[in-house]
């Protein structure tokens, strides 16, 4: 496989498929947040000092039904052109993906064009559009976007001499510009950008080669949004920490009393599963001892504190309390590796963010006392980060979000695997 370190880009055009699905403030359209944009910069100018040309392609949001040609202006890349231009320089814009041929020809070195909404085409997901899945046409309709797909990956490649994938958020998407566009290029002309080599490498330090003792702590609402990446991680950890919502459903397994706390009635089952082989493998699984609890779903709700397992009739969990955050910190403390996806309790509600931001902290603090490798994933875990200004003080946020959860659950991810050749 090729390292985009080694490689030297003279004379050559890069396709890039960058993550420029960034937050746009509703009123003025400016970007909101350029975490992604600046994340893609060190491949991208790379390319650029080496002498090469890029040529940058991205989706942006879920545009259904559009013409193409014409696309749905909420959904235009053109409005991020000077955002990315902040750091770049001047750029070309192409306003058509799929008709760019002219505008890639004659990019010299040096030079960045953007291409418009790959999504602007069904052919990028590869998935029909206008039609049902119980309509008897939509087999026909699937087979015939897939043959259409190859062919928009095929027109994509031809803009390029090199392809490079910096994308790792859509990485677990067999789409056009993510997975089917490496077919048209040799093994020596397409490569990772730094960004995903830094993401894999993160993570296979994490699955592969974790130093002892490793702790994964697991929050969020649903144990079944989370079981498959639990199991995986069963036969590799030490400690399982167990919080957020679906405590509550392992709690309830346990015969624990849980008020009007969140539970899948349907997974107890499941939660007893994790529990019986967390014991036969010897993985030490911690749940909440005491919790902050709600009269109701509400940032300005009363609170009480009880025992996680005692939570009152007609009160629900929404955080960890203070005994459930010394023995988790406790733990976190003594590790060597340390994963982080999902928060203990309702962090969106300052009421009930204690709990989470404690354990931003203990995992800050795992990082620069202890050593630990420590790598932190899911939309909360990495807000909880940022809130407590704490990205600078753990090894690694990644970007990921679901493709993270599919690479931890030991899936292979089809933007990967087009380049590294997974099976």
């Amino acid at each position: 496989m090729i390292l985009i370190d080694n490689y030297n880009f003279k004379g050559k055009k890069a396709i890039i498929r960058v993550d420029f699905n960034v937050p746009l403030n509703k009123e003025t359209g400016e970007v909101s947040d350029d975490t992604r944009i600046r994340g893609a910069l060190p491949t991208i100018k790379k390319v650029i000092a080496d002498g090469g040309a890029a040529i940058l392609v991205s989706h942006m949001g879920k545009p259904k039904n559009v013409d193409p040609h014409e696309g749905d202006p909420k959904f235009s890349l053109k409005q991020i052109v000077s955002a990315i231009e902040k750091y770049l320089g001047k750029i070309q814009f192409a306003d058509d993906c799929a008709a760019a041929d002219e505008a890639a020809k004659n990019l010299k070195p040096g030079e960045i064009l953007l291409l418009q909404n790959l999504r602007y085409y069904a052919e990028e997901e590869g998935k029909p559009r206008g039609i049902e899945k119980d309509d008897p046409k939509y087999e026909d309709a699937k087979k015939e976007i897939k043959t259409k797909q190859k062919e928009f990956a095929k027109k994509l490649a031809s803009y390029a001499d090199v392809y490079v994938n910096d994308a790792f958020g859509t990485a677990h998407r067999k789409h056009a510009s993510t997975a089917v566009i490496a077919d048209f290029f040799a093994d020596d002309a397409k490569m990772f950008g730094f960004l995903i080599n830094k993401e894999v490498e993160a993570m296979d330090k994490v699955l592969k080669s974790a130093q002892k003792p490793f702790t994964a702590i697991m929050g969020g609402a649903k144990v079944s949004d989370k079981i498959n990446i639990i199991n995986n991680l069963l036969d590799r950890v030490d400690n399982l920490i167990i919080g957020g919502g679906m405590t509550y459903t392992f709690i309830k397994a346990l015969g624990g009393k849980i008020g009007n706390s969140l539970c899948e009635e349907d997974r107890l089952d499941v939660a007893k599963e994790v529990l019986a082989k967390a014991k036969e493998k010897g993985v030490k699984l911690l749940l909440p001892v005491d919790a902050v609890n709600a009269d109701k779903f509400d940032k300005d709700a009363n609170s009480n504190i009880s025992k996680a397992n005692e939570t009152p009739d007609g009160w629900m969990g929404l955080d960890i309390a203070d005994e459930s955050i010394k023995l988790f910190s406790e733990t976190i403390a003594n590790s060597k590796t340390v994963l982080w996806n999902g928060p203990m309790g309702v962090f969106e509600f300052d009421k009930f963010a204690k709990g989470t931001s404690a354990i931003a902290q203990a995992v800050a603090n795992a990082t620069q006392n202890n050593g630990a490798f420590t790598l932190i994933g899911g939309g909360d875990s990495v807000a909880a980060i940022n809130k407590n200004k704490l990205a600078d003080k753990v090894s690694y946020v990644s970007t990921g979000g679901g493709a993270m959860l599919e690479y931890m659950e030991g899936k292979i991810l089809p933007g990967i695997a087009a380049i590294r050749g997974d099976k």
